[in-house]
């Protein structure tokens, strides 16, 4: 698979089959993705994976802290701005709907919303995880160096045939993340992602989302 096909083929996927991801080929993915780029070399990213059986554990304890309705965490971020505008209010929207449309979930139906959102803190079913946390120190421009990697891991997931969904649902969830790997406490969590097989069965997964037109997006000066 060349690059651009890996580009075109990425997506978001929420469904995936129970086939193992053999622990050689994604510490292939995860040893060439730390060539991405970043600003000054720093490299700012860690990168936490887990499989087998702790992350049967964590996915328990997750459950724990969905069941408990009392308890409540400090995100580490807004997810979205909180005064989002358009054109982006739009495009968030219409993704939404999209979505909820190919699952047959009404807009009204808030319930049904609530629990298909919630398999993002089991991961769509995938048999890997992975967290990218990242020290408090570090300001935006990492913060887009972080980006560079993930994106890196999720084209050679692509290259192998594996699928993947970025996740930065579980900036809501810091301190059971921080507690769970131990994390010292100048490190903050970033997002998850979740890898595997996609399963082709998932209507979710037929999802493709629109993008804006290239005019709209881009201007060409002098070319």
């Amino acid at each position: 698979m060349n690059v651009e096909d890996a580009v075109a083929s990425r997506h978001s996927t929420r469904g995936f089959l129970e086939r193992e991801v053999p622990p050689a080929l994604i510490r292939k993915i995860i040893a060439a993705a730390t060539r991405a780029p970043s600003g000054g070399n720093l490299q700012p990213w860690h990168l936490h994976i887990l499989g087998g059986e702790p992350l049967q554990n964590f996915k328990a304890l997750m459950q724990e802290r969905l069941d408990d309705k009392t308890l409540r965490e400090e995100p580490e971020y807004h997810v979205y701005p909180p005064a989002l505008v358009p054109p982006y209010t739009e495009r968030r929207f219409a993704v939404g709907e999209a979505l909820y449309a190919r699952l047959g979930i009404p807009r009204d139906d808030k319930p049904a919303r609530r629990r298909w959102f919630s398999r993002n803190f089991a991961f769509f079913g995938a048999p890997l995880a992975l967290f990218c946390t990242v020290d408090r120190l570090m300001g935006p421009p990492q913060w887009s160096d972080l980006g560079m990697i993930l994106q890196t891991i999720m084209l050679l997931l692509r290259a192998e045939g594996l699928d993947s969904c970025a996740q930065e649902c579980w900036a809501l969830y810091p301190r059971t993340i921080a507690q769970f790997f131990n994390l010292p406490p100048e490190r903050m969590v970033f997002c998850g992602m979740s890898i595997g097989y996609a399963d082709p069965a998932q209507p979710a997964n037929q999802l493709l989302t629109s993008r804006a037109p290239l005019d709209e997006v881009a201007q060409f000066i002098g070319i």
